[in-house]
Parts: C-alpha cells; sequence; structure tokens
C-alpha cells in the first residue's frame, strides 16, 4: 500500500470512486461536475490535507480534511473519507486512518474531528479505532425554503 498527498491533478481520479460509492450503494444524486466542486472545495482550504491509498497504481480509496488552529490546539477535521467498496471490510479504512492519525501527530495536530452518519457500521468502524461521540457539542440545521 502506497500513501501519497493528493494533488488537485489527482482531483480526476477520485471521481469516479466518490461517484461509485455515493451514488451505487448510498443513493446520491451526485454529478461529475457536483462531485468535482465538493472535492476541490475542500483540497483548496487553506491548510487542507489530502491522501491517496494507492496499490499497484490503482486508485483503493482517498480521504480529506483540514487543519483547524484553536488557541490552544491544532486539530484536523476530516470531511471525506471514500474507499473502493470492492475493498471495503478489509482493512484498508483502518490503514488509511491510522496513516491519517501518524501524519496528522507528525504535522503538530492533537486531535482528528470528524461528522459520521449515525448508523451501526460506521459507529463500529469509528469506535473501533478509538473515536468517541462529543458530549458537549449537538449539531444544528436549518433547511431554508
Amino acid at each position: 500500500m502506497r500513501f501519497q498527498v493528493m494533488k488537485e491533478e489527482d482531483i480526476a481520479r477520485v471521481i469516479p470512486l466518490y461517484l461509485e460509492q455515493y451514488n451505487e450503494y448510498d443513493n446520491g444524486c451526485w454529478t461529475k461536475e457536483t462531485a468535482y466542486r465538493r472535492i476541490h472545495q475542500i483540497w483548496a482550504i487553506e491548510d487542507s490535507y489530502c491522501l491517496l491509498a494507492e496499490e499497484d497504481n490503482v486508485l483503493l480509496g482517498f480521504l480529506m480534511g483540514y487543519f483547524k488552529q484553536f488557541d490552544d490546539l491544532k486539530l484536523y477535521h476530516l470531511e471525506e473519507i471514500v474507499i473502493a467498496h470492492s475493498r471495503q471490510g478489509k482493512g484498508l479504512g483502518t490503514e488509511i486512518m491510522r496513516e491519517l492519525e501518524y501524519r496528522v501527530k507528525e504535522l503538530g495536530g492533537a486531535m482528528i474531528t470528524l461528522d459520521a452518519v449515525k448508523d451501526e457500521m460506521h459507529e463500529h468502524f469509528y469506535c473501533k479505532l478509538g473515536y468517541g461521540n462529543v458530549k458537549n457539542f449537538v449539531p444544528k440545521t436549518k433547511m431554508l425554503e
């Protein structure tokens, strides 16, 4: 397995993986254009840090996020993690998350935060990696009509 930092020209490579996961398995309605916009927005954030996971030059997964500075710590917020469906449940997600944790710490990060779907699969995945639910924050949303 090889991990490398995502460059702007890699965005075109990750779009098919993104579309496959979110449209075929999560009932999304992403297009190439909306997926490009989402991925490019995250990639272009100041202090973004995005990784590709490859084996034999085949893209197997990627993750995207960015560093956020606070008064007492620097944290990394994970926005996206996408693993090729054929490789899910085989340890690749755990491997790329462990690599991210190592790199974030090396780059001065003290914490990783993320938002996850509230279901059994995501709860199991993040729990086994040591991620817990935040007790003092509650997400708020408002649909604008």
